[in-house]
């Protein structure tokens, strides 16, 4: 089965992905900081029961985060699965994953439950409707702690109401160019929005790629969180739009797409930070027109030549020179295939 990630969605040309995360606690066990490790296997067993019986046993598996290599557990974190605090977390934890990675359950991280949906493009009410079935067949069966006035309870205060965390990925190369980002990430961050850099720093963005969220959850319903942040979002990918129409015809912008794809086409090592720099360039000229690469090909090759995902499925790399050799070979493949 493909990966998730491996798909185009709606205004694939700038919005990445979506992501809906909802954090739950059962009612009758204490916030996991409060857990022993005894306590937190019990919590773990009765979430993977619940969760098998509310889907086909084949589309889940458990994996218990002690079983992990380090490597093993850190790609988990590159490709959104986990939080990369839950990386560290091995005793008592655990990751519920279906076979194409769109849904995600961290087993007593900072809550029992951080059950997440990833969707292709901008999807926030399917992403939405699939973790709201889900949560809901849970909490038949496990009930959740739950405030009539609060909302649901968790064990850090900025999550409390609807417990909530929707995200959008957008690519935003037009806009970053032309220096618009930081005055942007000010404006959303007035509305209750959040807008940060997902690779690198949040200074130094890798790839142009930007997540925006909210961080709103008390005092309001799900609908209306999605309803604005989308809202945003919208206005975020036309003024992305706008700014790429004034670049398309730019002889700088088209010699360094083909620039970028020429090496990646032909290099024999690269490092992260410079494929991130190369991608980014050659996934904007695809949506230009320049180049003619499926778009899930780039957005595939984004999540997979992330560092520990490379080193984790190859036992033979053991050093930075050997899996920056591995990326470069992998690339050449993908884009010449």
């Amino acid at each position: 089965m493909s990966k998730w990630y491996a798909q185009n969605g709606e205004n694939s040309d700038v919005v990445i992905s979506t992501r809906i995360r909802l954090a739950r606690n059962i009612e009758k066990y204490p916030f996991p900081s409060r857990l022993d490790t005894a306590g937190k296997n019990e919590v773990n067993e009765l979430i993977k029961k619940a969760a098998f019986e509310s889907g086909p046993e084949s589309d889940f598996s458990f994996i218990e985060m002690k079983s992990l290599s380090k490597e093993q557990a850190i790609s988990l974190a590159e490709r959104h699965l986990v939080s990369p605090e839950f990386t560290t977390c091995k005793e008592g934890t655990a990751l519920i994953i279906s076979e194409d990675e769109s849904i995600g359950i961290m087993l007593c991280e900072e809550d029992h439950i951080r059950l997440q949906v990833m969707k292709p493009g901008l999807s926030l009410e399917k992403a939405f409707e699939t973790a709201n079935n889900l949560d809901t067949q849970l909490d038949e069966k496990l009930g959740f702690a739950f405030d009539e006035r609060i909302g649901y309870l968790t064990s850090s205060p900025t999550n409390l109401g609807t417990a909530m965390r929707a995200s959008v990925f957008l690519h935003l190369p037009a806009l970053t160019s032309c220096g618009q980002i930081p005055a942007l990430a000010n404006t959303v961050a007035k509305l209750g929005l959040s807008l940060s850099g997902v690779y690198g720093n949040r200074r130094q963005p890798a790839g142009d790629i930007y997540q925006i969220s909210n961080r709103i959850t008390l005092g309001i319903t799900e609908d209306t969180a999605i309803a604005n942040l989308k809202s945003i979002v919208m206005q975020l990918v036309n003024r992305e739009c706008s700014a790429r129409e004034r670049e398309k015809n730019s002889p700088a912008v088209e010699d360094k797409v083909f620039r970028s794809l020429g090496v990646l086409e032909n290099a024999r090592m690269i490092t992260y930070s410079e494929f991130m720099e190369l991608i980014s360039a050659v996934r904007y000229g695809v949506v230009l027109g320049l180049v003619d690469i499926p778009l899930e090909k780039i957005n595939s090759l984004i999540i997979e030549m992330q560092p520990a995902t490379i080193t984790a499925g190859d036992d033979s790399i053991d050093s930075v020179t050997a899996r920056d050799a591995k990326r470069a070979k992998l690339i050449r493949e993908a884009l010449t295939a």
